[in-house]
């Protein structure tokens, strides 16, 4: 492809505008610059302190435009670092926000993230960069940028004789008595479990101690220490640690012997024991703050304020602004008044990337009679090689004659802009603009459960119970929860269970035999009637449904016996493109999804016909399995019918899916009550015809006019939440295709299935970690808040 003499992120940070915000900090005076469209404020900020080679602060308004900024920066530094071959060349890192809810102020909170309480991997991070403030690791030679959304900044640190405190150093041979390490470890935040099973949780029996550190923690095995990736097990003789080993969490197995191990711990428990709290820029000497849009740092800062009602360690907006703006720094605004008027302003010749077709080819071809045009330079910036290969070949494809004017690269911009300098117009346009693929690199952790309260182990059953609840009795049949209630029988007493049957019959369950009741969650619509105690009718009603039952498992072990005797499809080995496919994917996939995917090939690639659940909670990856899945049966030649419970649901499947395969030659139709009659009339004949490569829709699918050309493969998305009609339909589909089904709540009949064998099963556990708190605020109408906000989402 073409090369250009510029380096792509040369064009804004070796710009004469950046090297003149540089300049006039040196002077020792303050600068603004404008508009700051597109990532121009994350590169001026690398720029800034490059030429600078000082510190700069990144102070944005909101964390999602922290971790945007991260991103930036990073690829500024990796683009840095291949073009000169210095890898210090800029070192950039995150200063994050402890997230809380709206209730209360910063407090400490048990476990990994609890309510009104914050996630102690955030603190742990803060804490890291605290240390390398203290220790001098920011007042080098090497210059960096710390991201900080405001909030961050208003969230007190420790001071530095104070931060000791927070890190507890553990030696074999070290005398560190029991005691001393469990109320450490309980001040720091850590949660006192049966079995660790997630960073900070610790457990003790005996002599022994687990531990398993949060993020920061180091341990050393030989003479350097390295990031610790698991749970600790420490071994007492008396108040004396006689050893260190590092265990499995899940085997509790040994996985090596240590010389020590640092733990980081830290809750604003043990800081504002004393008080001892202060501003992170007061810990950073010479430190360049650089601001993203003023009055919108105001207004985050000023709503963030009012909204605690504990501010203790949370410096006030005015007294932080008052630090951010004392003395030099640079303001970058788009939308907001310079705060400083005596501000040297630099005019930024940026203008905002246009847009580009929703159709792949269309957008491809635009792109080509962009670069075509005089005075013009493209760059497309890919988060992978696989992006930039399948791009390369849709240019000469499809824009023979100017092809070879984009410049197609491999680096990370999160959105593009148009910067006009030298008589020319350099467009920086990232992949996912391109393709209309919005996403967030997400940094993913190890943890239980998304719901897990650190109390239970992930797999155990629990009730949940409300007043008036209809619930199932084993023995005696439908009634309903009245509360739990402590009694005495003899003299023990003990708690029981209330039930309310028919004719205001009451039974008392011991809790100890709550297992003989759980929560009505028939199909009845209504109130379901009450059964009578001692009565013969719910005696009946389980002999008639166990001969269901038994008639239901005949028929699914004919079903089953059918597939294994049917002669299935052999997919054919991952291709090129499936392999260029799968590069795409915009986030690191987890080991769940890599296992998920691994055995969902395996099962194509057998002549029995797939039959797999794929079992994990929302936003754990499970569409991204499907879809690989579909990829392959629809590159084979066969149809993918995609079956949903909601017509919501089919729309977000459909964009799903086009997005995800906008590059390739498949179609991807939906039938759902969003389609006119005329609409779903085309879409049936075209899938009739073979046309439609992926068809995706509610129970619609099921009915009888819907016919394919050549079925391969049928996704299920959320079973239980079809009804019995739709199921007996469903197998009939499992005799001949490929059966993948998608579930955050198996039922118990799937779930057994699976369990006994007749069903395949994988797991995902691992889920994104970037969650934000929901946050609402009530504001005077303001469209320039409006628009904002609109730009950001």
């Amino acid at each position: 492809m073409a090369s250009t003499t510029t380096a792509w992120h040369d064009v804004v940070c070796g710009s004469a505008q950046a090297s003149a915000l540089a300049d006039a900090i040196a002077r020792g005076d303050s600068a603004a610059a404008g508009p700051a469209r597109g990532s121009a404020g994350a590169l001026l900020a690398g720029a800034v302190a490059q030429q600078l080679g000082r510190t700069v602060v990144l102070v944005v308004a909101h964390l999602d435009e922290a971790d945007d900024a991260l991103d930036d920066l990073e690829g500024l530094a990796e683009a840095t670092r291949e073009q000169t071959g210095i890898a210090t060349g800029l070192m950039v890192e995150r200063f994050p926000a402890l997230e809380v809810t709206s209730t209360v102020g910063v407090k400490a909170g048990k476990g990994n993230s609890g309510s009104g309480g914050v996630d102690m991997e955030l603190v742990a991070e803060r804490l890291a960069v605290v240390r390398r403030a203290v220790d001098g690791g920011h007042a080098g030679s090497v210059p960096g940028v710390i991201v900080a959304p405001v909030q961050a900044l208003m969230q007190g640190v420790p001071e530095a004789d104070a931060l000791d405190g927070l890190t507890l150093e553990l030696r074999e041979g070290a005398d560190v008595p029991p005691g001393r390490l469990l109320d450490w470890l309980d001040r720091a935040g850590y949660s006192r479990q049966d079995a660790v099973e997630q960073p900070g949780d610790f457990a003790t029996r005996g002599g022994i101690v687990d531990v398993f550190p949060v993020a920061g923690s180091g341990l050393t095995d030989a003479d350097e220490p390295t990031r610790l990736a698991g749970a600790i097990r420490l071994d007492y003789f008396g108040d004396e640690v006689e050893s260190i080993h590092r265990v499995d969490p899940d085997t509790m197995g040994s996985l090596g012997r240590l010389r020590s191990v640092n733990l980081v711990g830290g809750t604003e428990r043990q800081l504002q024991t004393d008080n001892r709290t202060t501003n992170l820029l007061k810990l950073l000497p010479g430190v360049v703050p650089v601001l993203v849009e003023t009055q919108e740092l105001a207004e985050q800062a000023r709503g963030y304020f009012e909204r605690l009602t504990n501010s203790s360690g949370i410096t006030p907006p005015r007294d932080l602004f008052r630090e951010l703006t004392g003395g030099p720094h640079v303001e970058l605004n788009t939308y907001s008044r310079t705060s400083n008027p005596q501000a040297e302003r630099v005019e930024l010749p940026i203008e905002a990337l246009p847009s580009f077709a929703q159709d792949a080819k269309a957008a491809v071809r635009e792109l080509g009679d962009l670069a075509g045009t005089p005075e013009t330079r493209v760059t497309v910036l890919c988060a992978k090689p696989a992006e930039r290969d399948r791009l390369v070949e849709l240019l000469i494809e499809h824009v023979p004659d100017h092809y070879r004017k984009v410049d197609v690269r491999v680096g990370r911009l999160h959105r593009g802009l148009v910067w006009n300098d030298d008589g020319a117009a350099h467009h920086l346009v990232p992949h996912h603009e391109l393709f209309h693929r919005y996403e967030t690199r997400r940094r993913v952790r190890k943890i239980v459960s998304p719901t897990s309260t650190g109390n239970e182990k992930a797999g155990d059953a629990f009730l949940d119970l409300d007043v008036g609840d209809y619930v199932v009795h084993v023995d005696h049949g439908i009634a309903k929860f009245t509360g739990l209630k402590t009694m005495s029988r003899g003299a023990k007493k003990g708690e029981y269970l209330t039930l309310q049957f028919a004719d205001a019959a009451l039974l008392h369950v011991p809790a100890a035999q709550i297992d003989l009741v759980q929560k009505y969650v028939g199909g009845f619509q209504g109130r379901p009637p009450l059964s009578t105690l001692g009565g013969k009718r719910w005696k009946k009603q389980k002999e008639s449904v166990a001969d269901a039952v038994k008639d239901l498992a005949a028929e699914l072990l004919r079903v089953q016996a059918a597939r294994e005797t049917q002669p299935g499809v052999r997919y054919p080995a991952d291709t090129a493109w499936q392999k260029e496919f799968e590069a795409e994917f915009p986030y690191d996939e987890t080991d769940d999804q890599l296992a998920a995917i691994a055995a969902v090939k395996a099962d194509m690639t057998e002549a029995t016909p797939m039959d797999r659940l794929i079992c994990g909670d929302v936003g754990f990856g499970k569409t991204e399995v499907a879809v690989r899945a579909a990829f392959k049966c629809a590159e084979y030649g066969r149809q993918v019918a995609v079956l949903v419970p909601t017509t919501v649901l089919a729309e977000q499947h459909e964009r799903t899916f086009r997005g995800r395969l906008a590059d390739y030659p498949f179609r991807v139709e939906s039938l759902s009550r969003f389609k006119s009659t005329k609409q779903q009339r085309e879409t049936l004949q075209a899938v009739e015809r073979g046309e439609v490569d992926v068809l995706i829709g509610t129970h619609r699918l099921l009915s009888d006019d819907v016919k394919f050309a050549d079925l391969g493969m049928v996704v299920i998305d959320e079973e239980q939440r079809f009804g019995v009609e739709h199921k007996n339909k469903l197998l009939g589909l499992r005799l001949t295709a490929e059966v993948l089904t998608l579930t955050a709540t198996p039922i118990p009949r799937t779930l057994h299935m699976s369990m006994v064998g007749l069903r395949d099963i994988s797991s995902l556990t691992t889920p994104p970690v970037d969650r934000r708190a929901v946050v609402t605020e009530v504001v005077p109408y303001d469209e320039r808040r409006i628009e904002q906000a609109l730009r950001r989402e």
